[in-house]
């Protein structure tokens, strides 16, 4: 069974790995899709807000899926589409077959986003520590890797689909091949259930959405900061701090640096100090991140304000579904389906939210709006509870009803 769930582990961490870098090749080369397709300015913003809302439906229509097909299932098949409608993006050649090669990919994007934290979620119970962390690192250097690529292809002058090929070509059967190993885990038992989530639960063991606001909102202000670092950290450098184009592209890039080492080393503080303790260290750090940007004199200063953003920021999303999984042990999956949709809020808050208070007030000020956001995590710094942490001895203790299958059956 320990070989089941390393090898369970090891490809769903691949899973995050290619999906990171599958969106960093999508949201990287926006202005070339664009020029490729001819979206003016005027419409890009439409096409852009439509692919989190269907990433929205996405999920919703997972959390009823899961309740027929294993989560292992819907990762299995919903990857390959999501590469292959990142490859139809690159290889269209009217607006009607970008139009319906986003729609796909935020269709399916939903469903993979959901399914993974689902399998992340069920792992991490059965294995009895804190693991989630890793993959949502996985994540990161997969973005690393996207936009690597992507910015060799936007050097070389290379058609999108030629960008893109490769990469899909690698990525989608080892993808395949990797999903042999994918192990759906059982939900926790009843009487294994801790206190906290027995009482999250009702009567038909079902999610009390009241219950998952907490984190919901948690989920959507980790979000909100997160769109601000990608879709205007660069114009801020440039317009704000003075800095030259070439420097303008580098806090995007030490963000998700430090987004990975934040998320490689966070799984083993939150089995030394517990979930809550790292939950609310990531949002001191955030914020004090924002208030560093906020008041930068210059451009290096604003990317030691990028640098904490990312490492503060990266923890919380993360333990947010850990901690959905905690508070719903019968109804996981429901649960994290429903909180993975906040995802897709922040994202479509975040930007419009930065850019409108930019032009009206100013950007320096815009900036210290997500940082309050941020801070209010420490107001649901409780709902991330672990037993670690009820216990109080660093430890979690393992699980021994839950040991979890392996989708091939193992």
């Amino acid at each position: 069974m320990t070989d089941v769930l390393r090898r369970g582990r090891a490809s769903l961490a691949f899973s995050f790995f290619t999906q990171g870098a599958t969106f960093a090749l999508l949201v990287t080369r926006i202005p070339a899709i664009q020029d490729r397709y001819g979206v003016s300015d005027a419409l890009l913003p439409v096409f852009l807000a439509a692919v989190p809302i269907l990433a929205g439906v996405g999920s919703v229509t997972t959390e009823q899926l899961v309740k027929r097909i294993r989560p292992s299932l819907l990762l299995r098949w919903s990857q390959p589409v999501v590469m292959l409608a990142l490859l139809g993006v690159g290889a269209g050649g009217a607006m009607a077959e970008l139009a319906v090669a986003l729609a796909v990919f935020g269709l399916a994007v939903g469903a993979l986003d959901a399914s993974m934290n689902m399998l992340g979620v069920s792992l991490q119970r059965t294995y009895g520590r804190s693991i989630m962390l890793s993959f949502h690192a996985a994540y990161s250097l997969g973005g690393i890797l996207g936009a690597s690529l992507a910015w060799v292809g936007a050097h070389w002058h290379l058609a999108l689909w030629v960008s893109y090929l490769p990469v899909v070509a690698v990525l989608l059967p080892a993808a395949l091949v990797g999903s042999r190993w994918y192990v759906d885990g059982d939900p926790a038992p009843a009487e294994d259930a801790s206190t906290e989530g027995a009482a999250g639960e009702g009567a038909g063991g079902g999610v009390v959405f009241k219950l998952l606001l907490p984190l919901c909102l948690v989920m959507t202000f980790a979000y909100i900061g997160d769109s601000t670092v990608s879709n205007w950290s660069a114009k801020y450098l440039k317009d704000v701090l003075g800095s030259s184009e070439q420097l303008a592209t580098v806090p995007y890039n030490v963000y998700m640096v430090t987004t990975l080492v934040g998320r490689a080393l966070g799984d083993f503080g939150v089995r030394r100090f517990g979930a809550v303790a790292v939950v609310r260290l990531g949002a001191l750090v955030a914020a004090g991140g924002f208030v560093v940007v906020a008041v930068a004199p210059g451009a290096w200063v604003g990317m030691v304000g990028f640098t904490l953003l990312g490492l503060g920021l990266c923890v919380l999303v993360p333990q947010t579904f850990a901690a959905a999984g905690r508070l719903f042990p019968g109804s996981s999956d429901a649960a994290i389906a429903r909180l993975n949709i906040f995802n897709y809020v922040g994202f479509l808050i975040g930007s419009p939210l930065v850019g409108a208070l930019g032009d009206a007030w100013s950007y320096r000020g815009a900036m210290l709006v997500p940082m309050v956001l941020v801070l209010v995590t420490l107001v649901y710094a409780r709902s991330f509870a672990t037993r670690s942490d009820r216990y109080g001895d660093g430890h979690e203790r393992p699980r021994t009803a839950d040991v979890g299958r392996s989708s091939n059956g193992l």
